[in-house]
């Protein structure tokens, strides 16, 4: 299995990171222990997850994902099979969020309580609120870091502008700085990620392990009609995506998939990890069935006539 350096951390992952919003929303315990099982048993090894999932379940109310990852590390003993990374910043309800340093302090306790470690790989800015200065929250890793709670420290949804700033201070600060970077990035949405922050990450050797990697679902093909939508939780968010370019897509998706035998999905992740800014797209599954086509992704190889087809503007 091919592992990839994340950004200048030292730390090695494999080109596909196992998201895990689903974990205690569409998936119970006992079908996330098979999911986290199956993807550390075909040798990949970064797990995402972040404090506030699953706020928006019905019931939830935060932390759910990261308890399921805990029990799972205690029942299974592979903690040091696995890249772990968290985030904070997010609202949790109850006042708590953002990215002070009082605030950071705090919720990494939790964090650490439910995943039932004594250190996080990965400890992520989730959202950045644009309000606390960028130092403040920068020294709140520093110090997480100093204390060994922490490895590395890096940045998601953030400005180009604040996360410019952000590294800056670190090293004005001569402190560690964000060594990766989760942004929203797809076949489908590219312009934001290749236009506001590519640059930044190349020059800054920054780790990128990108969200919505399947653009929700749509990248896998099983969106095409009206009809369609009724398939899944997220068919009503497609509309967005059934347009002429969509369209364009799913077909440069089939014949690419048809020549490399494999499905819509693995070729839209296998696109993400040609990528030379890209580190790891990250992607949720349901079932191990599920996980295995997405896996499959890390095997293919696409050539120049298919990564052209795909990569129109």
């Amino acid at each position: 299995m091919e592992k990839r350096k994340l950004g200048n951390t030292g730390i090695y992952v494999a080109s596909l990171a196992l998201g895990t919003n689903v974990l205690g929303w569409t998936i119970d315990q006992t079908r996330s222990f098979e999911v986290l099982d199956a993807f550390v048993g075909g040798r990949f090894n970064l797990i995402d997850t972040a404090d506030s999932y699953s706020t928006w379940a019905p019931g939830n109310k935060g932390g759910e994902s990261e308890t399921i990852i805990g029990n799972w590390l205690k029942k299974s003993g592979k903690r040091d099979q696995v890249v772990l990374a968290t985030k904070v910043g997010a609202d949790m309800g109850e006042g708590k969020k953002g990215t002070s340093k009082a605030y950071i302090l705090k919720a990494v306790e939790d964090s650490l309580r439910r995943l039932q470690t004594d250190h996080i790989d990965l400890y992520q800015n989730h959202f950045d609120d644009g309000v606390t200065p960028v130092d403040e929250t920068m020294e709140a890793f520093f110090q997480l870091i100093k204390e060994g709670k922490v490895i590395a420290c890096g940045a998601s949804n953030m400005t180009p502008e604040r996360l410019k700033q952000s590294l800056d201070a670190s090293r004005q600060n001569n402190i560690p700085t964000y060594e990766t970077l989760q942004p929203h990035y797809n076949l489908y949405d590219r312009e934001n990620y290749e236009q506001n922050y590519e640059q930044i990450c190349i020059e800054n050797n920054l780790g990128v392990i990108c969200y919505f990697p399947l653009a929700s679902g749509f990248l896998t093909g099983k969106y095409r009609t009206e009809a369609d939508l009724t398939k899944s939780v997220r068919g009503g968010s497609m509309h967005k995506f059934m347009n002429e370019r969509g369209f364009r897509i799913l077909q440069a998706l089939d014949e690419a998939a048809k020549e490399h035998n494999a499905t819509p999905a693995a070729i839209a992740l296998a696109w993400l990890m040609a990528r030379p800014s890209i580190t790891a797209p990250i992607a949720s599954a349901t079932s191990v069935a599920q996980l295995k086509e997405l896996m499959s992704a890390a095997e293919i190889r696409l050539n120049g006539e298919s990564l052209k087809a795909l990569s129109f503007d």
